[in-house]
Formats: C-alpha cells, sequence, structure tokens
C-alpha cells in the first residue's frame, strides 16, 4: 500500500499530540450531540490532516467540516478519520483510545490503520493482503522498526470458551438477548471488554469470537477497525442489511452491526 508509512507516520504524530494533552489537565467540551470534545481531538485532527492532504484524497473526519452528501457521493476513494476514538475513555484516563484511519473505496474499507498510543499497540489492516499488530509502539518509533517487528493477525484461538465482546458503557437489553441465543449453541461464554475500537480488535487479533453491537456508532468510528477486521478473514455484517457495512452513506450514523 503506497500511502503506508505516511499512514504510520501521521498514526504515530497523533499519537504524541494527544498525549500531550493527556499527561496533563484539560477542558472538556460538549459537543451538538452531547459527546465529549478536548484539546486533543483537536490537535489530533490537525496532525493527521497535515499527513492526509499530501494524498489529494478527500477526507471525512469526526473533527472536520462534514461536506453535503451531494458533494461526497460521488467520492470513489476517500479518507475517513476519528483523531480520537474514545473521547470518554481519554477523559477517565483508562487509555483505551485510538486514532482511526481508514481508506474508503466504493463504500467499503480496503485500509485501516489503529493506534492506541497508551497500550503502545498498531494495528494495520490491508484487505486482501494482510493484518497485523506492532507492540511497544512509541510515538517516536521508527515506521522501519514497527515493520521489522510486525505480528500478522489473527492468532490461533481455542473454540471454548467462546468470547463475546462487550462494551463498557453500551451493553444494551437487545445484546443482551442476543447473548441469550448464543449461549444455546455456544456453551460457555465468557465476556471482553475494552473501549473505543479496540473492540473490533479483539475479534481481528483473535483473542474474541464476536462483537455485536447493537448501539449507536459512527462511519469513523468503525472503517478501520472493519479494515483490519476484514483483512484477518473476519465479517462486519449490518445487521439491518445483513450483508457488509458500508461507507460515505447519506446518513453517517451506523446501523447495528456483528464482527466476527
Amino acid at each position: 500500500m503506497k500511502f503506508e508509512r505516511l499512514l504510520i507516520e501521521a498514526s504515530l504524530k497523533a499519537g504524541e499530540e494527544i498525549m500531550k494533552v493527556y499527561a496533563r489537565d484539560f477542558d472538556v467540551e460538549t459537543k451538538a450531540d452531547e459527546s465529549p470534545l478536548t484539546e486533543a481531538d483537536k490537535n489530533s485532527h490537525l496532525a493527521i490532516m497535515s499527513y492526509l492532504e499530501q494524498t489529494e484524497l478527500p477526507i471525512l473526519s469526526e473533527e472536520g467540516k462534514h461536506m453535503e452528501y451531494s458533494g461526497r457521493k460521488e467520492w470513489s476513494q476517500f479518507w475517513l478519520v476519528d483523531p480520537l476514538d474514545g473521547t470518554k475513555e481519554f477523559v477517565k484516563k483508562n487509555g483505551e483510545f485510538t486514532v482511526n484511519i481508514a481508506l474508503i473505496e466504493n463504500g467499503l474499507p480496503v485500509y485501516g490503520i489503529i493506534y492506541a498510543p497508551v497500550l503502545k499497540k498498531l494495528f494495520v489492516g490491508n484487505v486482501g493482503i494482510e493484518a497485523w499488530i506492532a507492540e511497544n509502539v512509541e510515538f517516536d518509533s521508527s515506521v522501519e522498526t514497527i515493520l521489522e517487528n510486525k505480528i500478522s493477525i489473527p492468532k490461533m484461538k481455542s473454540a471454548e470458551p467462546y468470547i463475546v465482546v462487550s462494551s463498557r458503557s453500551h451493553f444494551s437489553p437487545e445484546t443482551q438477548d442476543y447473548v441469550d441465543k448464543l449461549k444455546k449453541t455456544k456453551g460457555q461464554i465468557d465476556f471482553a471488554s475494552m473501549g473505543s475500537s479496540l473492540k473490533i480488535c479483539l475479534v481481528a487479533e483473535g483473542v474474541a469470537d464476536i462483537y455485536p453491537r447493537f448501539g449507536p456508532t459512527m462511519e469513523w468510528d468503525t472503517g478501520a477497525g472493519h479494515a483490519i477486521a476484514k483483512a484477518a478473514g473476519k465479517m462486519v455484517t449490518d445487521h439491518v442489511t445483513g450483508e457488509e457495512m458500508r461507507y460515505n452513506k447519506e446518513n453517517l450514523l451506523n446501523n447495528w452491526f456483528i464482527v466476527e
């Protein structure tokens, strides 16, 4: 993927900007949709834009100005960005937040990169080619060192127990019903919890078996994780259509989905 080096550098720089704010006291604003916004979200966005603008592809970022559907519906390729996914986790200072960048082609993700600066993990998915993880990734790590130490995913997982990924803040009644049905066919079920797009990464990595998300998410929350999961041989299915989840819709709110 010709932009891979640039995307790794962009993710690390965004992580550096986020950690500068994370290390001190910061103010939290509330956006129109009641979600939190911090200086880290804004600084990460600006850092990523400085890299992606070099590619001359259009960019759809959570913290950017959103073009009307009439202006973006003809995009065949674009970058889908969440500069700080898991702002609630960032505010709680539990470390489970990420930088998400995805390349979307004709409505489907073809490349995704997720960097968790506190956990020092970098996940990459190049659909049809490879999915991998690099650990102990500092924001001043060299791209060469990262690529030399990458590990292919998914890792092998035992069939039992069957592990379901659950959100720390969105375990809805519908999710409970879905899990109850799984118990009838899968037997013993254990749970894994994680913040932000790292929930999708648990399935992509082979740590968990399934992630049912019966709660609200936006396209930039899932695009990068979708690409990584798909590159790792997993499926991200729209629970409403029964087909692969798609992007650059008129309404950027995702339907419920299942990663397995």
